[in-house]
């Protein structure tokens, strides 16, 4: 009777504790069985343990996620001489014809294991042709071209029909608001709207990355909220503008 009452208390704190005990029985009228209480709160504690050890692993992987990203994008700004401009510049000397979008982002290093930094720049040539063409953000020197295959040739050309901005140009625009580290055009205009313009990505102290757009034909910079909704651009006075028709 004592056996059965020790055995149901065990596996009730088990079911309340979240953790499993082990209760060890004989049977036998000179040999009652008996449960070992020391097993119970180790299973019970290790379950616990173990539980908190994965909260916290959670909690660390959250933080890297959120922040990993930022200090990157930080380092790569940091350490780049050659502006966005420059870097359309050297690319479009490589490989003459009409800058799309430049991302200054990493590549892995002639070691194969080390990551740098590199302006990636895309330039759709005259016959069609695709090209990206890496610059090194340090000097400007051309680290290599590849030529790309696109299927989006037909829509890019119609919608820098007519333009006045290039890529260049709309980075130099958006220059004041902090580093840019992308320019791209965004030929269906915000959430497909038709209406394309130039998006651009700063980064700046106290600010992070701001999302812009850069109309075409006026050069007019916006703020974009179309990416980042939440983002606070309330201190610049011409945030409320609208792109080029």
């Amino acid at each position: 009777m004592k056996r059965n009452i020790v055995i149901a208390a065990v596996t009730a704190a088990a079911l309340i504790g979240g953790g499993t005990a082990t209760a060890l029985a004989t049977t036998g009228d000179d040999d009652p069985g008996t449960t070992r209480q020391s097993d119970v709160r180790a299973s019970v504690g290790d379950d616990a343990d173990d539980r908190a050890g994965d909260d916290a692993d959670d909690r660390d992987d959250s933080r890297d996620d959120d922040g990993g990203d930022d200090r990157d994008d930080a380092a790569r700004a940091s350490s780049a001489k050659v502006t966005a401009a420059e870097a359309v510049a050297a690319a479009l000397r490589e490989a003459p014809g009409t800058a799309v979008s430049a991302e200054l982002d990493d590549e892995d290093g002639d070691d194969g294991d080390r990551e740098r930094a590199v302006w990636e720049v895309d330039v759709l040539a005259g016959d069609g042709t695709w090209h990206s063409v890496r610059i090194d953000p340090g000097t400007g020197k051309v680290l290599g071209s590849e030529t790309d295959d696109e299927d989006d040739t037909d829509e890019v050309r119609a919608a820098l029909k007519g333009s006045s901005v290039d890529a260049a140009e709309a980075a130099k625009a958006a220059a004041a608001r902090g580093t840019v580290t992308s320019v791209e055009l965004d030929e269906d205009g915000h959430y497909g709207d038709g209406r394309a313009a130039w998006e651009v990505e700063t980064l700046s102290s106290g600010k992070g990355e701001q999302d812009w757009r850069v109309g075409l034909k006026s050069g007019e910079v916006t703020a974009d909220r179309s990416h980042h909704s939440g983002s606070d651009h309330s201190d610049d006075s011409d945030d409320s503008g609208s792109d080029d028709d």
